[in-house]
């Protein structure tokens, strides 16, 4: 008999052998059907994988993330499935789950493409497999078997990956005539997926590396009930009307050009005002915490980034170096503004009493992504981080930490982001060798950073292997209007960086003393965050931020001269207004504006010409009355003041 632990503490025994379906099944009928995979002391496995041994176990069902991951990756492996018997000789990459949903990286073959009009195909032949309940069975398989197999079956990226793999770790997962390398874990059998649906295809390179072959990569969803399905491709239509690339061209927020480059946003007058007025919110708030502004250039000496560590780790996919006149100097764009910071903490001998230093700056930094990577605003090459570096002593770090989580509260508040979490992200235990350091200083930092977050009372969950390659962090996963997850304000404690650059402060003890370096940035990247903006409001952006607050419309030509008057009165109040003067009839310069997402619309004719007024629509059709201009710009100013507030309420 062995023992097992269920996550209210209680304890049962069962028979060596026992499988996560199993005791599913023990504990009720339901659980058993909802069941999708099995956490063994921390780790996911297939349901009907025996358990040997005393263990600590949780059924994970669709609601528990691990269990979707199951559920996508087994799903997954039926599309590739399904495209073995439509396209013979294809060939597999790569097959992932995602967070919503999964992709497979195929290549069928020389002058073969799968389109669009494929994919209900494709979706008919997952559907007859479905209906066959094929058994998914897991294999451990030596390494020279594995090589032989999928040699046999020409599958040379299989055997790439095959031999980068120690023997004795491999394991294959088949379903009817269907064999992949694979770790799992997977459903019990292909009936447990209900609808399913491709998404959409597009090209990757293998491996990420534009000097291999393109492959097409398949997204696909599945869910264990059509009427999910259903309500995710709502959510798929509403996203599309939100994706920031269609709003931003139809607000003139921002472009790009070939003719300046790819992933190299151009930001239009209108997106600058949005941006900079971001910019300017918390450079208020830093100025309440003490940070001081600091400005550095875009280009570093290469040995810069050798010292931190930067060249090592973004070497290879970032822009090459600058050759300069003087023979062997070599300049990088910057990947990264830390190190830079750190040479401006070196410039003056620093004492406890100096410390904590918090240095701020917008710095923008360059990072060759791939082509086929390059999206929008969310993925670009040139971008501006919100950087800011403490430079404090030891036993500051718990105190500095929280501050930053209040900073990130404050902006959280202002911008109405209530749905998030907290996401502490560690090393990866079994490979070290890819992050920079001692163990020692990362046991310290990852300790602080733990226990900064429990002080604060902060529900976290840890991610082992998340962690940036020179310290563990804080990140806060915001969920948008739709309820997808991006990752934005991410706080980091780094006692690394102020090694190599061999920083130091004179203590109480007169002794010399490496200070703490933490890494902060609110908002991430401006570029990122306004892509997050855009889609989270749907353009409808919060008064206080709206590239223009109000447009005055006049009923006719007439009264162009009164708009103007207004607009140019209303700016003087620190209101950004303009006028819409077209030869068009009222109502169609109602309708133009609304879908411009202008919070107010200013309309005016001869009555409020000879009143001095102006009566008020809100955005989405509400109509306020009429009223005197400085009762509009009084009412504006206070909403205004009131949203800036509310972060501050909240802090």
């Amino acid at each position: 008999m062995i023992k097992i632990t269920f996550p209210d503490a209680s304890v049962r025994e069962y028979e060596k052998g026992i499988t996560g379906l199993e005791i599913a099944q023990s504990i009720s009928r339901r659980l058993a059907q909802d069941a999708l995979a099995v956490s063994v002391n921390g780790e996911t496995w297939d349901l009907t994988r025996p358990i040997e041994n005393d263990s600590e176990v949780n059924i994970l069902t669709w609601d528990d993330a691990e269990g979707k991951h199951a559920y996508w990756h087994s799903s997954a492996h039926l599309m590739a499935e399904a495209l073995q018997e439509l396209y013979p000789g294809i060939k597999f990459g790569i097959g992932p789950a995602i967070e919503n949903g999964f992709y497979y990286d195929v290549d069928p073959g020389e002058g073969v493409s799968i389109k669009e009009a494929d994919f209900p195909v494709i979706e008919k032949k997952m559907m007859e497999l479905i209906a066959a309940k094929e058994d998914i069975v897991r294999k451990s398989i030596s390494k020279t078997e594995a090589v032989k197999m999928f040699s046999e079956r020409d599958e040379n990226y299989k055997v790439e990956l095959i031999n980068e793999l120690e023997d004795g770790t491999i394991t294959t997962y088949t379903q009817g005539s269907f064999t992949d390398l694979c770790r799992g874990p997977h459903l019990p059998n292909t009936s447990y997926i209900k609808a399913v649906k491709v998404l959409s295809a597009a090209g990757a390179y293998w491996r990420g590396d534009e000097k291999r072959p393109q492959l097409t990569r398949l997204y696909g969803i599945t869910f264990p009930k059509k009427k999910l399905l259903d309500e995710y491709l709502v959510l798929l239509e509403e996203a599309k009307k939100r994706d920031h690339r269609k709003i931003g061209k139809e607000l003139q927020l921002f472009t790009f050009s070939q003719t300046v480059g790819s992933g190299l946003p151009l930001w239009l007058p209108k997106g600058t005002q949005l941006r900079l007025r971001l910019e300017d919110f918390l450079k208020k708030i830093q100025r309440d915490f003490d940070y001081d502004q600091v400005i550095t250039p875009h280009i570093g000496h290469k040995q810069l980034y050798v010292t931190s560590g930067h060249y090592a780790k973004y070497g290879q996919d970032s822009f090459k170096p600058i050759q300069t006149p003087e023979e062997g100097e070599e300049f990088l764009l910057k990947p990264m503004n830390c190190p830079h910071h750190c040479e401006i903490y070196k410039t003056f001998p620093h004492s406890y009493k100096d410390l904590p230093l918090r240095l701020a700056e917008f710095g923008t930094v360059y990072r060759y992504e791939q082509s086929g990577e390059l999206h929008g605003l969310t993925r670009v090459r040139g971008f501006t981080q919100d950087d800011a570096h403490i430079f404090c002593t030891p036993d500051q770090v718990k105190d500095e930490f929280l501050k930053v989580v209040d900073i990130i509260f404050i902006i959280f508040n202002a911008l109405n982001f209530k749905d998030f979490e907290a996401q502490i992200s560690l090393r990866d235990p079994n490979n070290r060798d890819k992050y920079i350091g001692t163990d020692e200083n990362w046991e310290k930092a990852e300790r602080a950073i733990i226990e900064a977050c429990e002080e604060k009372g902060l529900k976290t969950k840890i991610e082992l292997g998340e962690a940036a390659f020179y310290g563990p962090k804080l990140d806060f996963m915001v969920k948008d209007a739709l309820g997808r997850r991006w990752q934005l304000g991410t706080i980091q404690v780094d006692y690394n960086l102020p090694d190599r650059f061999e920083l130091e402060y004179t203590g109480a003890d007169n002794q010399k003393h490496r200070p703490v370096m933490i890494h902060r940035a609110p908002f991430g990247s401006m570029e990122r965050f306004v892509a997050l903006l855009i889609e989270h409001t749907a353009g409808k952006f919060p008064i206080w931020l709206a590239p223009t607050q109000a447009v005055v419309l006049p009923v006719s030509e007439k009264f162009n001269d009164y708009a103007y008057k207004i607009a140019k009165d209303l700016k003087k109040l620190d209101i950004r207004a303009e006028v819409d003067d077209r030869n068009e009839k009222v109502g169609r310069k109602i309708r133009d504006n609304e879908l411009k997402r202008i919070p107010y619309l200013l309309i005016v004719g001869e009555k409020e010409a000879e009143n001095e007024e102006v009566s008020v629509r809100k955005q989405g059709g509400e109509v306020k009355g009429t009223v005197k201009i400085s009762t509009f710009a009084e009412e504006v100013l206070a909403e205004v003041r009131d949203m800036m507030n509310s972060g501050r309420a909240a802090e």
